[in-house]
This record gives structure tokens, sequence and C-alpha cells, in this order.
């Protein structure tokens, strides 16, 4: 048995030993944000993997911010690529439960690309960190420029800022397991998600591409004497046709997953750190920008604001180097009725 599964048995076991109480933390659920790598989020990658569905006649209404900052040079004997930029993306998604095990939803997603203000900071966090820089420190900073080209034929190409609605996607979801007592609570569910060319695919706000992904989601929240603790954990697969973003390349057939772990020390707050990972989301490519299978961590939690608010504050970064943004800074507000 590897040492990663190893740790993740015992962890398992020591959430079974500990006694239950009447302490009620809050539940730890997943992040809802994804990869916003300018040539990935255009794909319909689903950010909505919880586990927990809504009960019949109940709604949620959220809104998502993801500010990103981008910054990649790469290149080899036949390919080169540049991204840097900032993205911006806001997403409306509702959720509405149609039974107790049926769950339908549409997100509504508006992206802004730019050049942005955040390449001081990132850069001076670097240094203070002494973390390398990757070439960012000595680039024009607050500047937009989306660049590819292969054997000599540019096949992306952006350098104006633009903004506007992305593509549309619908939410469907079916409860397959909820099981809930005075000292846990574990879910398992089957989600999809299809998503429609409603963004302009010129200015990468969109794929024009139709995107069906379905996964499969499961949760264990258990209650102690200390607060909640929590680990979940999703995995699926997602097929795409070609659009009109590198069509020759566009791998069709994508894998996914995402694991996370929180804790819940009081019923207003918690901490949770997830990962996430995918295969390659194109082909004929050894640029880890493009080839390469993408992997990132995102740290924060979540607050109960008054009213039943649900607020999650998270920051991303890519553990496999220019897989995904150097950084995303992610806020979720989230109310069910």
């Amino acid at each position: 048995m590897s040492p990663p599964q190893t740790s993740l048995r015992l962890l398992l076991a020591l959430l079974l030993l500990i006694p239950a109480t009447v302490t009620f933390g809050l539940e730890i659920q997943p992040f809802r944000t994804a990869n916003r790598s300018p040539v990935i989020q255009i794909y319909g990658l689903p950010a909505e993997t919880s586990s927990t569905l809504l009960k019949s006649g109940q709604w949620q209404v959220g809104l998502s911010q993801d500010i990103a900052s981008i910054y990649s040079v790469n290149s080899n004997a036949t390919e080169q690529i540049l991204l840097d930029g900032e993205l911006y993306r806001w997403a409306l998604a509702a959720r509405y439960g149609l039974t107790d095990r049926v769950e339908l939803g549409v997100e509504l997603p508006f992206v802004l690309q730019g050049g942005g203000f955040l390449d001081s900071f990132i850069i001076d966090w670097h240094r203070f960190f002494g973390l390398p820089q990757g070439g960012r420190d000595t680039a024009p900073k607050n500047r937009l420029r989306y660049q590819y080209t292969k054997n000599g034929l540019q096949k992306l190409a952006m350098t104006h800022a633009d903004g506007g609605i992305g593509d549309i996607s619908l939410l469907a979801a079916y409860q397959l397991y909820n099981q809930t007592s005075d000292r846990d609570h574990d879910t398992i569910a089957l989600r999809s998600q299809l998503k429609l060319p409603t963004g302009n695919s010129s200015n990468l706000l969109g794929s024009g591409s139709i995107d069906f992904s379905l996964l499969l989601s499961g949760a264990m929240n258990r209650r102690t004497e200390w607060g909640t603790l929590g680990v979940y954990g999703a995995a699926g697969g997602m097929v795409t046709s070609d659009g009109d973003i590198l069509p020759d390349q566009r791998q069709n057939l994508i894998a996914f997953g995402n694991a996370g772990i929180g804790y819940a020390p009081a019923d207003w707050i918690n901490f949770k750190v997830q990962a996430d990972l995918t295969t390659p989301f194109y082909k004929n490519s050894s640029l880890a920008e493009l080839g390469k299978g993408t992997a990132l961590m995102t740290f924060g939690g979540t607050l109960k604001l008054p009213g039943n608010y649900l607020l999650d504050i998270g920051v991303t970064e890519d553990i496999a180097v220019a897989t995904a943004p150097d950084v995303v800074f992610h806020l979720g507000l989230n109310k069910r009725f």
C-alpha cells in the first residue's frame, strides 16, 4: 500500500473512532472553483462538485468571483507560448431541489480578460518569500498578451482587453446516498453538466464547443466534541466537441477529480484545503501550459454570515507549475431559501 493510501485510511479510521457529541461545526463542502487558465477556463470543467443536494422545493443562489493572475512563458523546438494577463470571472448560479433526490441548476458566467493590477504585488510577494519569479519581474507590468505559435504558425493571439457573457452551463444531480445522524453526515451524489457555446470564442470568453461532464462525488462530515471534521472528493470525465480554440489539438475526453479535507471549530467558520487534478486539455504539445495534466491547490475556508449566508474565501496556487494561473483569489457567496 502506498504512503498516501495508508495516510488516508488512517485518517478515516481516526474520524470513526472519535466520540460523538452534540457539538455542531459548519459542514465541510468543496470550493466552487476550477482551473482559470485562459486556455482551460473555456472548457466546461465543473466547479460545483458537492455531494449534498437541496431538499424538494429548496433554492440556492450563489455569486462567485475568481481573480486569476497569469504569467507563463515557454518554448521548445517547434512551439512558443506566452500567457500574460489577468482574468476576472463572475458566475451567478441557481440550483433548485426538484425532489429530495433530484436537483437542477444553471450557471451564467461573465468573463473579463485584461492586463489587471496584481503584477507588482505578486513580484513583491515572490521576492519576500524567495520564490522564483519565472521572468515576471522583467516583463512589462499589467500587460495582456496571450500568444501561441507552432511550426511558425500563430495559432492564438490576444492583446486587447475584452469582457462579456461566457459559456452558460446547465446542471443536474441525483442523490445516491444521504445518511444523517446526531454525529455524522455522509453523502454520495451523481452530477452532470452541459456547457453551451454562448460566449465569444474570439476573445476567449468561450470555446465554441459543447461540453458534457459526468462525475461522482462523496463526503463525510463527522461531529466531535472539538468541532466538525470533514473529507470529500469527486471524480469524473468530460467529453467535448472541437470548438474554435486550437480545434486540431483539443483533447475531446478529459478526466478530472478533486479531494479536500477541513475542520470546523464552530458553527460559523471552517478551514479547508482542496486539490484539483485533470488530464491534459490539449494534445500534440509538450508545453506544460497545453499538453500536461493540471494540478492546483486551494486553501481557505467558509464563514457563516448573518441571514445564513455562506461566504467561501480561498487562494489557489498551481502546484504543477504553468498548468494553472500563478494565483487565483476566490470568493463565493451562497444563500439557501
